[in-house]
């Protein structure tokens, strides 16, 4: 690890890394499928899809990087963080936090002059709540930080959705629910598989504070949660038929992927769920859309096959 004065010269892929791509780009599927949702099924505006993915995707990268730069010490301390750019010295903290404002700023003002004041808003919101008010405090004072803190990563499919409606509905704020009560069985299978790191930086995640045993019983239990949240859209007549099966098929798979957590003797149960969570929820989303656009089709298919929903 370089000493702060000791930075070389950053390449363009040091700034793409300092963006956390893959976690932004699971973030962006959920608010594209947001803007999808709550548009009319074939009557979607490229313009609202692309230009809100923009605005909002560096409001999450702004985040990220902010992140990195309150974390660079515990991070050079950690095998799963130690080579990343900033610990490695190959980009400035300073410089790192003027990118991180850079994308901050063009994320409002893209928002704000293109979409609308809500979404622009609601992802500054959610970009502070990351990178100020999880990553600064929650993430040292509690364990249960993912828990108060996972609100602020739930937000882009919500985000998505005010960018075509310009207000908060009730079947975005589903859509959070949905990514709230996933963070905390993602989060803690990693923490899991990680936990001599946290351990040796003195961050009180759940599986250092409270044991494995407890972190896999409380996995369970947000696991039932987010279950039942992804029936939500199902009984809201959000979504029909193919996004139940869907959900019903992944969440079983879920409950398979934590017992094996709970109760084999495998040493990557624990990242093999984190791995799991992470296709499920891509998976979920576009189960949303398939459903969106070929719903009718179905139930049509059920009722002549079936006779069911046949009215």
């Amino acid at each position: 690890m370089k000493t702060k004065n000791q930075t070389v010269n950053a390449s363009w892929r040091d700034y793409y890394d300092l963006c956390k791509p893959k976690v932004v780009a699971l973030l962006l599927l959920t608010s594209v499928v947001g803007v999808v949702l709550a548009s009319p099924a074939g009557d979607i505006s490229l313009f609202i899809l692309i230009v809100s993915t923009i605005g909002i995707g560096l409001g999450a990268a702004a985040g990220a990087v902010i992140n990195q730069v309150v974390e660079r010490d515990s991070d050079s301390r950690m095998a799963r963080t130690e080579n990343r750019p900033l610990p490695q010295g190959r980009v400035s903290q300073q410089n790192a936090f003027i990118f991180a404002v850079m994308m901050a700023a063009a994320s409002v003002f893209i928002l704000t002059a293109w979409i609308n004041i809500t979404t622009a808003v609601l992802t500054f919101a959610s970009m502070i709540g990351y990178a100020v008010v999880y990553t600064m405090y929650l993430k040292k004072a509690t364990p249960q930080n993912i828990v108060i803190g996972g609100l602020a990563g739930a937000t882009p499919p919500l985000l998505g959705w005010t960018a075509v409606t310009g207000s908060i509905d009730p079947h975005g704020v589903l859509l959070v629910l949905i990514i709230y009560t996933w963070t905390p069985p993602h989060f803690w299978a990693l923490a899991i598989h990680r936990r001599d790191d946290y351990a040796k930086v003195n961050l009180p995640m759940l599986p250092v504070t409270h044991g494995i045993e407890f972190t896999k019983y409380s996995i369970l239990g947000y696991t039932v949660l987010m279950f039942i949240s992804t029936l939500l859209p199902y009984l809201a007549y959000m979504r029909g038929e193919i996004y139940l099966i869907a959900a019903v098929l992944l969440g079983l798979y879920f409950f398979y992927k934590v017992f094996m957590l709970m109760f084999s003797s495998r040493k990557n149960a624990a990242i093999s769920t984190f791995v799991y969570s992470i296709n499920y929820l891509m998976m979920l989303f576009i189960a949303m859309v398939i459903d969106h656009y070929f719903a009718a089709d179905f139930s049509q298919y059920l009722c002549e096959n079936f006779q069911y929903k046949c009215y």
